[in-house]
């Protein structure tokens, strides 16, 4: 089975080239614990690397013999336009990246179908006022999780996508919206992946989700990476490990790592140290 790199050079040659192309991993964790900065790094990596060559050379390096790149690169969020995620992967890491890599990212914003019944005001979400035809256009309201799945559906063979996040969806469930509908639209991402060949980066916050929640989520994906907090002395590091993931997991454990010590630099998302069972 060929790899997709997930971006983060030093995790992708301990994992002989990334993730198994037709998975669905799930980056979760705490707030600021490193599951978002990983998915700007693996979003923009990717870009690059069609982009600038020697930029990718010089922040990446060799892409394994085992993988291989994505065609295309997606980026959806419910809640955030392009502007907003680009002037946040620009916190993460050097501007260069960014600049040469935002261009080669599509991406989608969901926020007019995440809050259009919502008591958010329009002029919020959406730069410019729709008119009276455009209103008539849409004819009935387009629910989000559909729009959703339509962009997928014409987008996400051979990418790397990435969504942010599904904790909006929280949020969202209500007398019109069920969790079984979320649940039900990641268990069909899973298999949908597969047939596609893609690689998929689902961000949630667990803090804010319950244990059956959380537990589905994981149930629905292929992987999961969990991003937390350790304090030690007067430092405190950010930590991630591999909490279940198919075609994965073994390999991690024949090499008897249990956790990696990660960092946020100018290159992105990054791992700093392994720890091992001694």
């Amino acid at each position: 089975m060929s790899s997709v790199p997930f971006g983060v050079a030093r995790l992708d040659s301990i994992l002989g080239g990334g993730a198994p192309s037709g998975s669905v991993v799930l980056l979760a964790g705490e707030a600021g614990a490193g599951a978002r900065e990983f998915a700007y790094t693996s979003a923009a990596m990717n870009s690059l690397a069609h982009a600038d060559e020697e930029l990718f050379d010089l922040y990446y390096g060799d892409v394994d013999d085992g993988a291989a790149l994505p065609e295309s690169v997606h980026y959806l969020s419910f809640t955030a336009d392009t502007e907003a995620i680009t002037r946040e992967m620009g916190y993460t890491m050097a501007d260069e990246i960014v600049d040469a890599a935002v261009d080669g990212i599509s991406f989608r914003d969901l926020s007019p179908e995440y809050f259009q019944l919502s008591p958010v005001p329009r002029d919020w979400y959406e730069t410019e006022t729709a008119s009276i035809t455009e209103l008539g256009d849409r004819g009935e309201y387009e629910d989000v999780l559909t729009a959703f799945g339509d962009y997928l559906s014409e987008h996400g063979e051979r990418s790397l996508v990435c969504i942010d996040s599904v904790t909006d969806l929280v949020s969202m469930v209500s007398d019109d919206t069920d969790w079984s509908d979320v649940a039900m639209v990641m268990k069909g991402l899973k298999k949908a992946a597969y047939e596609w060949d893609a690689l998929v980066l689902v961000l949630v916050n667990s803090e804010a989700l319950r244990d059956r929640e959380f537990g589905t989520l994981m149930d629905a994906a292929g992987g999961t990476l969990q991003f937390s907090w350790e304090s030690g002395g007067s430092q405190r590091a950010r930590t991630m490990f591999v909490r279940e993931f198919r075609g994965v997991l073994s390999r991690l454990e024949a090499e008897n790592i249990v956790r990696f010590e990660t960092e946020i630099h100018e290159g992105g998302f990054d791992i700093s140290d392994v720890r091992k069972i001694r």
